[in-house]
């Protein structure tokens, strides 16, 4: 299996190991860092070994790719194919804008409201931990944001792509990929993305800045209904 075939579950017991909650062969992130979880396969009892880990009425996510066989006591939020695309030409790209900052605890606030506002998908206090984050300021305003998400060995990839709606239609969203991508580069290793297939638009400028289709996943949003560890 490709490791990106499995991308959560390889950033988990490779260069996120730090961040890993981690129940025979289950992981999952911190609550506070992001909703991801992966195993090594989906078995029934990597199942059970990650309900363990879960608070009351807490939601994961996870990258599979085939639709979830799942055993009794867990509900499925949201099961939905997400495509996965990989960047191959190591040539510097040149969108560029003067006003990038480098986003740091003391932004959270405003990474969360921006991210509330425009669901790029899920981002939690501690996200920025998992990876360099950049902005684009206007007048002081947080107007546009990116950056690294999950990390295995020879790739990162890049997340929370937005832009406040009153600030589209200047290019920040592809200056900032192309900011990370060469970042990236820099640094030895691939930067790949998730989107949703419906998500035309940013296909679309995805495949301008050298992006190219590599898989579909499915991505499942769960919840379990029966706790075994009561004290979490």
């Amino acid at each position: 299996m490709h490791p990106l075939d499995n991308p959560i579950w390889q950033s988990l017991i490779t260069t996120h190991a730090h961040f890993a909650e981690t129940c025979k062969r289950a992981r999952k992130f911190p609550h506070e860092v992001n909703v991801l979880a992966g195993f090594a396969e989906p078995s029934h009892e990597n199942y059970d070994s990650l309900a363990s880990l879960l608070r009351p009425d807490e939601q994961i996510g996870l990258f599979l790719q085939e639709p979830p066989d799942l055993p009794a006591g867990w509900t499925v939020i949201r099961n939905a194919p997400l495509l996965q695309m990989l960047h191959e030409k190591s040539t510097a790209l040149t969108e560029r804008h003067p006003e990038f900052v480098q986003l740091t605890h003391a932004d959270v606030p405003e990474m969360l409201a921006l991210t509330k506002l425009t669901n790029p998908g899920p981002f939690r206090p501690r996200t920025y931990e998992m990876g360099d984050y950049f902005g684009v300021r206007i007048d002081g305003t947080l107007a546009a944001m990116a950056g690294e998400r999950l990390r295995l060995p020879g790739y990162t990839e890049i997340s929370a792509v937005c832009t406040h709606p009153e600030h589209l239609g200047h290019g920040y969203a592809s200056a900032l990929i192309a900011k990370l991508v060469d970042g990236i580069y820099k640094g030895g290793e691939t930067p790949f993305l998730h989107v949703l297939p419906s998500n035309t638009r940013a296909i679309q400028v995805y495949e301008r800045l050298g992006f190219t289709k590599r898989t579909t996943l499915h991505v499942v949003g769960l919840r379990h209904d029966d706790f075994p560890n009561p004290d979490k």
